[in-house]
């Protein structure tokens, strides 16, 4: 359960202000079919986040026992720092609109998060907690929480959202969470 909460909170909180984010919003002022972008946004979260996941506890199977702690932990403190970084919108490529909103949706959101902060937290998450379906649907939850309602009433919900107090929140619990991994070892 604890894999589970924490992947939904993190990816929730990395994911405010995220190019994906943006990437939501720029399809929902594209497309008038919200469902078909909502679909698309799950379609490709649940591929990309389950490969994370999975990469997460196959690369902790490689990593000696009494080094995790210290890569996943330093890793979570990197992601935090990074976090602070807003993204940027980059979302003016029109030659996937043609694929409609379902496809269109689908493929961008794969892709934008090859590299992500959300997807490095989800392949750490699967590493720190060795679980790919509870730090999947957690990851996914978070994603879909962070996004669905973007689509809906986007401009209406970032006019109201502070990013940067965000991205303070989220940088201050992957710090915490790089601390405790670090420290959880060291305590036993």
């Amino acid at each position: 359960m604890e894999a589970l909460l924490t992947s939904v909170s993190t990816v929730a909180l990395a994911e405010m202000g995220d190019k994906t984010q943006l990437l939501a919003l720029f399809l929902a002022t594209r497309f008038a079919s919200k469902s078909s972008i909502v679909l698309g946004i799950l379609a490709a979260t649940l591929l990309n986040h389950a490969l994370s996941a999975w990469i997460g506890v196959e690369v902790a199977q490689w990593i000696p026992e009494s080094a995790i702690s210290w890569v996943v932990g330093l890793s979570f403190i990197a992601v935090g720092l990074w976090l602070l970084i807003p993204d940027k919108d980059d979302s003016d490529d029109n030659s996937m609109l043609k694929f409609g909103a379902f496809g269109a949706t689908f493929v961008l959101f794969f892709l934008a998060e090859i590299g992500d902060k959300t997807q490095i937290a989800t392949v750490l998450l699967g590493a720190h907690y060795g679980s790919v379906w509870m730090v999947l649907l957690g990851s996914t939850i978070g994603m879909m929480l962070a996004n669905v309602p973007v689509v809906f009433a986007g401009n209406w919900i970032m006019d109201r959202i502070n990013a940067d107090r965000t991205r303070q929140l989220a940088c201050l619990l992957f710090l915490i969470l790089g601390a405790v991994t670090i420290a959880s070892p060291l305590l036993q």
